[in-house]
């Protein structure tokens, strides 16, 4: 399971420019941006306190959505 996720993590990593440098993945995902999932199959709803600032931050309403691939995919196989 361990090897499928860092496969995982590499091939979306190698996709993607962050604008945060990935210090999620580098800090081992002990430091993520807050977010919680909410249902939807591609989104995560940000909880950060300016969410304007990240590109991967999506208005939807009164909610920021995140839709940060690797971000959403630690929330859901992760549950952080």
């Amino acid at each position: 399971m361990k090897q499928e996720l860092e496969e995982r993590l590499k091939e979306d990593i190698g996709h993607l420019i962050c604008p945060k440098h990935f210090k999620c993945h580098a800090q081992g995902f002990e430091n993520v941006c807050k977010a919680q999932d909410a249902g939807l199959e591609t989104f995560i709803v940000c909880l950060e306190k300016h969410p304007n600032d990240c590109q991967f931050s999506l208005p939807f309403g009164h909610i920021f959505l995140c839709e940060c691939p690797l971000r959403v995919y630690i929330a859901k196989k992760l549950k952080k």
